[in-house]
This record gives structure tokens, sequence and C-alpha cells, in this order.
């Protein structure tokens, strides 16, 4: 059998690189007063064709490339087909509610595209300091992007946040892997497995692990290494979160799940109980702070630190079973929540004119359809059952009881009745009669664009929800991408 091209395991990356430097290259070539809008499209085709490239992916068999740096798997597939679907949500709704007088509307389609390539390659990375980069590429665009609104004070302040502390993690990963080369001689994650059980230092193994840890909960934003996210959605353009409220974290709970069950499957017992009590915060400490705030971004913030908890308490599960609910619940975490966001910039604009929960008092009233998205995604949030917010949680939480940690999976219940209390305030403000004067909405046309865009993120919902077969078929395929899971799932 000929040996596969190494392009080819590579092929999403490529593709997305190669758009994002035509995208670059056009809007330099394009006069100033032209408007940018095809930009985005060009970004969004080539965003499709990374998504195809991927699928394409389907047909290689497993194996690595590059001196063993990058894996084409079912694992690294899914999360390649799932992350280029939110940029390309993404990259819809910005089509439509972007400023049309923005001279920097090609940076912000560029940085969108070249953020996806270090996302991506994070979730096929077999090395650890490719993971870095890959890190390192993803982090950088998204600092960029949450102080996309110069003008404004909250971006501006979002942004310097979000890169410091955004720094100071990544610190902390770097430090791990130091230490992990250090105790057991390589940076490859399937050797380092195979090498843990004779390290001569197990401090340092652990020692490393919990850096890591550190360092990619932080972008995850799971407590209580989430100080950061309630401010930096509140100071991004909404479009900015829709994307880096989910394509980031979805390459995060990736690397998680490689580093964990690739690197360190030998100290299971280790990390579970480690994870177990950060699920609890997470989930705790998100439901608490969403249920007194007034802006809706803020409440959304701590929800999303609140669903990091959710899907963690799968980690707690057995083997194949565990990775197959987090990717799931990945999956659908990401299509409800790009897709509130995606309304909330319809109805609120690029520059928030409906910042608080109570701007939105009559909305189903004003614009009934916009309403009813809304009101979908945040029952599928709730995890009301025929939305694929419930199947997750149901996933995850008998994952985590079959585990053993039912303790764990009733903390998760009682949090989920926590939460109905902040997304029915805001589904009944939105259902309310309309007050005298209500603030005014966005006066943009609603174009194909958005509309595609909050279609396919509705209907991902709703199919997760009541047809999720194929979805949970393939991330049942992704998690037998790991041994070490398959053979402690085995009797």
């Amino acid at each position: 059998m000929n040996p596969v091209p190494d392009l080819y395991r590579i092929l999403p990356e490529v593709v997305l690189t190669i758009t994002g430097v035509l995208v670059m290259l056009l809007d330099a070539a394009m006069p100033k007063t032209s408007r940018r809008r095809v930009l985005g499209w060009v970004a969004a085709f080539g965003t499709v064709a990374a998504l195809y490239a991927s699928l394409l992916q389907l047909n290689l068999p497993a194996g690595t490339a590059y001196y063993g740096t990058v894996q084409t798997d079912g694992f690294s597939i899914f999360f390649h087909v799932l992350i280029c679907a939110i940029v390309l949500v993404a990259l819809l709704v910005s089509l439509d509610t972007f400023p049309r007088n923005n001279q920097h509307t090609g940076e912000f389609y560029a940085l969108i595209t070249f953020g996806a390539v270090g996302m991506v390659l994070m979730t096929s990375a077999v090395e650890l300091l490719l993971v870095f980069i890959a890190l390192e590429i993803s982090s950088i665009t998204t600092y960029i992007l949450a102080g996309y609104r110069k003008t404004s004070g909250k971006g501006v302040e979002a942004a310097i946040k979000y890169f410091l502390l955004g720094s100071f993690a990544t610190g902390f990963l770097l430090y791990g892997i130091a230490l992990i080369f250090g105790a057991t001689g390589t940076t490859q994650i399937t050797e380092i497995a195979l090498r843990i059980p004779g390290a001569q230092s197990q401090a340092l193994v652990l020692g490393g692990l919990a850096l890591m840890l550190v360092g990619i909960l932080f972008k995850v934003s799971a407590a209580p290494f989430h100080v950061w996210t309630p401010d930096v959605y509140e100071g991004s353009p909404t479009p900015v979160v829709a994307l880096m409220s989910t394509a980031p974290k979805a390459a995060a709970f990736a690397l998680l799940i490689r580093v964990l069950w690739g690197a360190f499957p030998t100290l299971h017992s280790v990390w579970v109980p480690i994870l177990w009590v950060v699920a609890v915060l997470s989930m705790t400490v998100g439901n608490i702070a969403a249920l007194r705030q007034e802006n809706v971004k803020r409440m959304l913030a701590y929800s999303s630190i609140a669903h990091a908890g959710y899907l963690l308490a799968a980690f707690a599960g057995a083997g194949t079973a565990s990775i197959t609910a987090i990717a799931f619940y990945t999956a659908a975490y990401a299509a409800m929540n790009v897709g509130i966001f995606a309304a909330i910039t319809l109805a609120s604009g690029y520059d928030d004119s409906l910042p608080l929960i109570q701007d939105f008092r009559g909305l189903l009233h004003r614009a009934p359809v916009l309403a009813g998205l809304l009101l979908f995604f945040l029952i599928s949030l709730v995890g009301i059952p025929f939305t694929g917010g419930f199947f997750a949680k149901f996933l995850s939480f008998s994952t985590a009881v079959n585990g053993g940690a039912f303790w764990l999976a009733i903390i998760g219940l009682l949090n989920s009745g926590l939460a109905a209390g902040y997304y029915l305030r805001f589904a009944v403000t939105i259902a309310q009669p309309p007050v005298a004067n209500p603030p005014e909405l966005p006066t943009y046309r609603v174009g194909i664009a958005v509309a595609v865009g909050i279609v396919l993120a509705a209907g991902a919902t709703l199919i997760l929800g009541i047809a999720p077969g194929h979805i949970l078929d393939a991330a049942t395929s992704a998690a037998h991408s790991f041994p070490a899971a398959i053979s402690s799932t085995l009797p």
C-alpha cells in the first residue's frame, strides 16, 4: 500500500492558511473606499473547503505525519469538522452585522481564518511543542478580536485582560511541558504515556500534569480559572463572542482529552478527582454568579462557565464512553451557544444597543421570529427534552454515574435546576408586553448570510436533540482513537 503523503494529513490547515493569506492580499489590493464584504464570502467559502477537506480525511487510514507531530484519526476529524462549522456560522453572522464603514473588515475575516488554523491544528497535534504553537496561533487571534471595537473602553479592557491572563496561563502550560520533558525525555504524547511508569521522578510528572491542567482549564474557562470570562464576553463584539465561546473551547477540550487519555492514562486515578472538584466549582460558581447578572452577555459568560462544569463531569466516566460524551456535549454546546449569540447580535447589533436583560422586554411582540429563536436556544441551554442541550446533559451525567461519580451527577442536576432560574427569567422578559418607549432595534437588513448561519445553528441544536444518532456514532468513532480508553472499557 502506498504511503499517504504528509500534506493530506494537514489538508484543512493548509486550506485555511491559503484562505487567510488570500483575504489579506485581496484586502491590500482593494481601494480604500470599497466595501470589504466580499472578503467575508471568500473566508466563508474557504472554511467550507476546509470542512470538505476534513471529511475527505475519513478516507485516510489513521496515522501520523511530519515526524510524528500530527495525527489523523476519527478524533481529529470530528473536531476539525466541528470547528470549521462553528467558524462558518460565525463568519456568516459577521457578514450582515459588521459595520459597513469599517476599514478593517478584511483584517477581521483574516484573523478569524488564521485563528481557525490554530484551533484545528491543536486537535490533531500529538507533539506538545506543536500543541503550544497551535494554541498560540489560536490565542493571539482571539486576543486581537476581543478588542476589535477600538472606540469602546470595554473592548480595550477586554483585550488587555484576556491577553495578560491568557499569557500567564500559557506560561503554566509551557512550564508543565518542560517538567514532563525533564521527567520522560520526550514531548511526544504517545511516548510520554509509555515512559511515565518508568520515570525516575514521579513528582516531576505530577507537577507537569498539574501545570498543564491549569493552562488548559483556563482556555475552557473552568473555575477557578474563569475570572477573565465575563469581562471579555461583555467587551468583545457579539459575533466575536459567538466564535470565542465555542470554537476555542472545542479545541481546548479536544486537547484536554488528547493529553489526559493520550499521555496520562496511567494517572487516571489522579486527574479524575481533580476534574471532579473543578466540575463542581465551575457548575456552582457559574450558576450562582449568573443569577445576579443584569447584563445579557455577562449572564451567558457565567452560563458558559457552568456548562464547562457539566462537560467536565463526563471525565469521571470510564473509557470510550467518557470521550464519546465529551465530544457530543462539545458539539451540542457549540450549536446552541453560537446560535444564541447570533440571535443576540441580530437583536442588539454590533455595538450592543440592548446590553441588559430588561432591554429585551417585549421582543416577542416586536420581532417574533427572532424572539422565538432566542427562546429556543434558551430552552436548549436549560436542557429541555427534544433539544441538543437535554441529550448532552443526559449523556454527560449518565456517563459520570456509570463511572461511579453518583454525587457529581446529583450536583450537576441540582445546578441545572438552579440555571433554569436565570434562563427562564430572560425568557419571561422576552415574552412580556413591551414598555411604553422600548429601545430601538438595529436597522440593518437581515441578509441571506446571517439567516443561513442562525438556521444552521438552530437546525443542529434540534437534530442533536431528536435524532442524535449520526453525531453520536461519529463521537464514538472519535473515542476509539485512544487505545488506553478502549482497554479501560473492556471487562
